[in-house]
């Protein structure tokens, strides 16, 4: 799969992020909420990431 970053808060790798990838999705980095109270299947997973974040790439065109 290649990926390529569209956006993120911050130039550091540890930040939450947007990545298009070759296939036509999104994969989205960020913060792994437990507090939820979800139930999730155990081949999937949460991921928090601010609102300003798909602001931004919405603003830029990126998505």
């Amino acid at each position: 799969m290649k990926v390529t970053k569209l956006a993120s808060t911050c130039d550091v790798k540890d930040c939450p992020t947007i990545y298009a990838t070759d296939r036509g999705t999104l994969l989205f980095q960020g913060e792994t909420p437990t507090d939820h109270g979800l139930q999730i299947p155990p081949h999937e997973t949460l991921v928090e990431i601010p609102m300003e974040l798909i602001r931004k790439a919405i603003r830029d065109n990126l998505i």
